[in-house]
Parts: C-alpha cells; sequence; structure tokens
C-alpha cells in the first residue's frame, strides 16, 4: 500500500506545468505536457549523442523517439513549425517550407517487452516519404493526441541547415582578468566566399550556446571586424560563459549489480529503485577533469538478455540527494542536463528535507548512463546558475554551438546558413 501510495504522489508531483506551459508559448520550446510521456530524443540516425541538425538535402535522416507510460496505443499526429532565430514563429506558411503533408500520423510504434513498466515506444525519422523540407532555419515539432490539435503532449527543436558560410574558431581561458579564470572565451569568424551579404550587422544573427543550453545562450552579438568576405567576432567581454564543472554522471545500464556512483539497487514491487550516492558541493573544491558526456545520457543495458535498447530498457526511480548546511531561500534547487530536457522546472525542482538536512529529488528514468548537474534558479530567472553548487573553472570541457542566421532586408524568415560545434579542449588555443 505504501509503494503504491508513493508511485501515485510521484507522478502526480511529475506533471510538467501542463497548463502554465501551454500558455506561455509552448510550442516553441523543447517541452513535455504529459506526465506519461518520457526520454524524448532526437539525433542523426547513427550518432545517439549528436545534435539534432541536419543539412538540407543530406541522407542522414533525424531520428525522433519518445516512451509513453501510459501503456496504451494512442492516436498521435505530429506537425512541423519554422520559426526565426529567436524561436518565434516564422511569418510563412507551412507549404512554403514543407514539402508533402503539414499533418501526419505517428504510426511507428512498438510496445516494450520484459520491463517492469509497460510502456509504447514511438519512432519517427525525419525527412520521410510524407514531409520533407524546403527552407533552412530552426525548427519545432510538435507531437498531439488526435488530429485536433488541440491536445499538445511535447514539443522538441531542430535544425535545417544550408550550408553557405564557414566557421572558424577557437575556446580559450577568458581574456580579461577580472573573470579570475572561471570563464571561457568564444573567438570566431564567419567566412562568406560564397555569399554576398550587403549588410552584414544587419542581416546577420549568430547565436552561440554551451552544451546546447538555451537559457545562457550569447544572442545577437554584432561582427567587431567586418573584412572582405569575413566577419570577425573577437570579442573580451560580450562571448564569454561561466566555464562551470564537468558535470556529474551514473550508471543505470543494469538492475542486477549496483552502478558507478549507485548507492544501493532494490526492487520495491513492483518497480526497481535506485539511490545515488550522496553528493557534495564543489564550488570549494579544485577542479579535477575526468571524460563525461557534456549534459546527456545514452539509453541502453549493461544486461545480455536486452538486444533492443528501445523497448527493453526498464524504467527505474532514481532518488538524488544533496545535502547543505542549510535550505536556500529566494529560488530552487534543481537536478539539470539532458534529462530535464535543458530545464528547470517543476518536474526536476529539489525539495528540503529538514529531518536529513538535504535536498532531494526522484526521477523516474529509463536504463542508461546518464550526466547531470545542480544548479540554483533564483526566483522570477529563466537562468539556471551552475556556479554556486558546482563551482567554474577555465579548464572545464564543454561544446559550444555557433548558429549563423541569415536574413536579407526583403525576406520573411531566417535562413540558417551555418553551424559548428567546438570543444574546448580539442579548439583549446
Amino acid at each position: 500500500m505504501k509503494q503504491a501510495l508513493f508511485v501515485l504522489i510521484f507522478f502526480l508531483a511529475g506533471i510538467v506545468n501542463s497548463l502554465s506551459g501551454q500558455e506561455e508559448n509552448f510550442y516553441y520550446e523543447n517541452a513535455v505536457y504529459d506526465e506519461n510521456i518520457k526520454t524524448v530524443l532526437m539525433y542523426r540516425e547513427g550518432f545517439e549523442l549528436s545534435n539534432p541538425v541536419r543539412e538540407i538535402g543530406e541522407e542522414t535522416p533525424l531520428v525522433f523517439m519518445f516512451d509513453d507510460l501510459s501503456g496504451e496505443v494512442k492516436d498521435y499526429y505530429y506537425t512541423i513549425i519554422h520559426c526565426d532565430a529567436d524561436w518565434n514563429e516564422s511569418f510563412i506558411l507551412q507549404n512554403d517550407y514543407l514539402e508533402g503533408f503539414t499533418e501526419n500520423p505517428l504510426d511507428d510504434y512498438a510496445r516494450s517487452f520484459n520491463t517492469t513498466f509497460d510502456y509504447i515506444n514511438y519512432r519517427l525519422l525525419l525527412p520521410n516519404e510524407n514531409i520533407d523540407f524546403k527552407l533552412s532555419g530552426n525548427y519545432v515539432l510538435v507531437v498531439y493526441d488526435g488530429a485536433g490539435k488541440e491536445n499538445i503532449i511535447l514539443s522538441k527543436r531542430f535544425y535545417v541547415v544550408e550550408p553557405l558560410v564557414n566557421v572558424e574558431g577557437t575556446v580559450r581561458r577568458a581574456t580579461l582578468d577580472a573573470f579570475k579564470g572561471e570563464n571561457q572565451e568564444i573567438d570566431f569568424t564567419i567566412y562568406h566566399d560564397n555569399l554576398n551579404i550587403r549588410y552584414p550587422s544587419e542581416e546577420i544573427k549568430v547565436v552561440i550556446m554551451q552544451n546546447n543550453r538555451w537559457d545562457t545562450a550569447i544572442r545577437n552579438l554584432k561582427p567587431l571586424f567586418i573584412r572582405d568576405r569575413m566577419l570577425v567576432y573577437d570579442y573580451n567581454r560580450e562571448n564569454v560563459f561561466v566555464a562551470g564543472n564537468e558535470f556529474r554522471y551514473f550508471d543505470n545500464r543494469t538492475n542486477k549489480v549496483t552502478g558507478e556512483n549507485v548507492l544501493s539497487t532494490e526492487f520495491h514491487r513492483p518497480y526497481f529503485h535506485k539511490t545515488l550516492m550522496k553528493d557534495e558541493v564543489r564550488s570549494n573544491r579544485p577542479y579535477f577533469p575526468y571524460r563525461e558526456m557534456n549534459g546527456k545520457f545514452a539509453i541502453e543495458s549493461q544486461d545480455r538478455e536486452v538486444e533492443d535498447f528501445d523497448i527493453e530498457c526498464d524504467y527505474t526511480f532514481v532518488h538524488f540527494t544533496l545535502p547543505l548546511e542549510s535550505i536556500l531561500l529566494g529560488g530552487t534547487i534543481n537536478v539539470f542536463g539532458e534529462l530535464s530536457n535543458w530545464n528547470a522546472n517543476k518536474s526536476n525542482e529539489m525539495t528540503w528535507n529538514f529531518n536529513t538536512s538535504a535536498y532531494e529529488l526522484t526521477l523516474l528514468l529509463k536504463q542508461g548512463y546518464y550526466n547531470y548537474m545542480y544548479v540554483y534558479v533564483p526566483q522570477g530567472s529563466k537562468v539556471a546558475d551552475h556556479k554556486n553548487i558546482e563551482g567554474s573553472f577555465w579548464e572545464t570541457e564543454n561544446d559550444y554551438q555557433i548558429f549563423v542566421y541569415y536574413k536579407e532586408t526583403s525576406s520573411r524568415f531566417d535562413r540558417l546558413i551555418g553551424y559548428r560545434q567546438f570543444n574546448s579542449v580539442t579548439n583549446r588555443q
């Protein structure tokens, strides 16, 4: 009875702001609006840890998938929306940017097999025989229950690029001494040999993201120098990010033994529970390098009998604990990363346990290898601060994504004409 009550409370607490989110331009975010929807992924086919970025006309499609833990096959449909560089809907018709049908059923699905949680795994390839892309730019995939588009269950961002420019750059320790070795600076140059840009400061938009995070993205940088077929962005302050620390991680690939950074694995009928090692604040500790996945997760199993990770990996209740001397006022502590859709909201907000003097959270996660961090979100802010809990060191390994958009003065939409990812270690200067 206690176990059943726990499961009920967990699911009620896990609802992702389904009403408030839909009032806040939900179409254009990475978001889930149904508590039964888990493990939303999108990547280049064959590269599970890749970003959802595709060039126009290339052969490799994007793979999109999610699980529905209701256990029932639903009448799901999807549509795709073109957005500008700031993720507002573009002022163009769907037929202008989509080839084929603008609304399609999501009919490729499979039931879970030999798992404690029953779920339906839905899968989609983009483009496909029903839909393709005419234009480059930012896109949002919207999935809804039924053909009326009223009951939206999730939205997922992705990118289509027409590679008209080349981006070269480096990552370095922030130039200004005022940053005290805690930040990283991204200097880059856009080469546009094959594109005549008449008004670069007005027609070119640049977005820089750290580890795919939109909340800390640097947007609308103007070129510092405009040279022949070159736009130089070599700032000392405007292109600086808090470097942060390496992501924490845990191994959730099997329920038979205790994985790395897992304290215990227990079976409370009918579900598995994993309690992670108690974490500690790292802002007062020296930097220690190790390999991780820059906040991502990989669905897989180490159990020999599992062959198809998509439908044979089970779900587990994972318990996080962060002891602190006292409760933090004026904001929330959240578990953050790709496992939270890179959002800090009620679904991943920790609660303070007065008896143990610790922040605690339980998440329902599919078997796999996970990265995460703890962030502090001040009340009223949309930016997740990872420095105060995790610390910040310029040596930290990060990925930086640079997106280059082009909109002529007479155009109605932003074209995505360049994309490049830089690593703070391999592209360090």
